[in-house]
């Protein structure tokens, strides 16, 4: 199974950090946010991964280079502008292959073990979701016996954690240019075909200094 890293945010709420370097460069603990992911994936026994890049992109590739000092064979899928996380994707499926795959964003923090997530998969996708977090209270999706299902109002609802395995015929229809993963995701669990898991480890949206600043501080008492 191959896997893909999310990586074309511009990090607009982490600036002043993210003027000069692209969010998954940005540093905590000394480690930039996207080397925690290719530590993980290799652990898990992954060995082809993909990238995508905007903003600043060239910088991810001179850092992560062709992924052998990792143990990993890296392939980029470079953007001229951001093309959303269901365009990013289906512009990288020909590096992907016609099997699943799993895809991660590269904003996120996690304990999480990849290597659960190299089995064989029921239907057009599997999502890992968590408990929501005091800055998405709402939650996203239900988690019904297996099954993803929409959120409903007034329900219990978790969060999807950026971390999926998705099959190409997700993308069966799509054409190229700008859209959102979540339309799609939506369409497939109306025809019952995405199943999905409650991850109650660590996680955490390094979308802001205070969750970047949270991250660095569970690095550090953990050393």
């Amino acid at each position: 199974m191959k896997a893909m890293i999310l990586a074309a945010g511009k990090g607009e709420r982490l600036r002043p950090l993210t003027l000069h370097t692209p969010k998954p460069l940005v540093r905590a603990a000394g480690t930039p946010l996207i080397e925690f992911h290719l530590r993980a994936l290799v652990a898990a026994g992954f060995s082809e991964l993909v990238v995508n890049h905007a903003w600043l992109g060239q910088q991810i590739e001179d850092y992560l280079g062709d992924g052998a000092r990792f143990g990993l064979r890296i392939s980029y899928s470079a953007e001229g502008e951001p093309l959303e996380t269901g365009g990013g994707i289906f512009k990288a499926l020909p590096l992907l292959g016609d099997e699943p795959f799993l895809v991660v964003n590269g904003d996120i923090w996690t304990d999480y073990d990849f290597a659960s997530l190299r089995r064989p998969l029921t239907g057009l996708a599997h999502l890992v979701l968590v408990d929501n977090p005091a800055h998405h209270p709402g939650g996203d999706f239900r988690l019904c016996d297996g099954r993803v299902e929409d959120a409903v109002a007034g329900e219990p609802a978790l969060t999807y954690s950026g971390i999926a395995v998705l099959h190409p015929q997700l993308f069966a229809d799509c054409q190229a240019g700008a859209f959102k993963l979540a339309p799609l995701l939506r369409a497939a669990m109306a025809a019952g075909q995405v199943s999905g898991e409650r991850f109650a480890g660590r996680w955490i949206d390094v979308g802001t200094h205070e969750r970047l600043a949270e991250v660095e501080h569970l690095l550090q008492v953990e050393a």
